[in-house]
């Protein structure tokens, strides 16, 4: 995978997330610290800078590909994500995928965006932009999401984007507020991804 790859739109730049993000990502999650109830965001100068340490620790043992998100109205960093939990299925010596570089399948998640961000095309044109490069780069089967579930906003935005629900994972990761967390899990596979790439690009078009 490209350690230089970045991703553009009309509206956003998805940057390789670096240090030099930091300080824009912290002005970014001050601008309304109370959007980010069931969001991991960092507030501070050393909350960003181990958050992006940890996702650069990924990014080297090749879990995960982490983004800022950049405006490109005005180059203003307006959050973070990436593509992350990437599975390397076993092929057989024999069968054409064996040994790729791409992995077969990923999440994406770890999003946030600044206030002035939420309710604008920049969510919708970064998940566009992630999408394809997953179906159509690397050519994965499957891309999955994770919400909290009571993060209603969030699973509504995933259902927005014709993300399929598939059930509820109970105690499934460690929640903000450090309790047990159920997850409600969406998915779009391959097979779908023809008529969701449509149904965004409409999204994109209607503003």
């Amino acid at each position: 995978m490209k350690s230089d790859l970045s991703l553009r739109g009309n509206h956003v730049r998805l940057e390789q997330l670096s240090l030099d993000h930091i300080e824009g990502l912290v002005k970014a999650a001050n601008a309304d610290p109370l959007l980010y109830r069931w969001s991991r965001v960092p507030q501070d100068t050393a909350a960003a800078t181990k958050y992006v340490e940890t996702a650069l620790l990924w990014k080297h043992a090749g879990t995960a590909l982490p983004f800022a998100i950049i405006r490109v109205a005005d180059e203003a960093i307006i959050g973070s994500t990436r593509l992350w939990n990437m599975e390397s299925w076993d092929w057989p010596p024999s069968h054409p995928r064996h040994d790729r570089a791409f992995p077969d399948a990923c999440e994406i998640g770890h999003t946030w965006l600044t206030q002035s961000a939420v309710r604008t095309p920049v969510n919708t044109e970064a998940k566009l932009l992630m999408l394809t490069h997953a179906f159509e780069a690397w050519q994965v089967f499957r891309v999955c999401f994770h919400a909290d579930v009571r993060n209603e906003r969030s699973r509504a935005a995933l259902e927005r984007i014709g993300a399929q629900f598939e059930g509820i994972l109970r105690s499934h990761r460690m929640a903000v507020d450090c309790i047990p967390r159920d997850s409600a899990r969406y998915s779009i596979l391959a097979s779908e991804w023809p008529k969701v790439k449509c149904g965004l690009e409409a999204r994109l078009a209607r503003g």
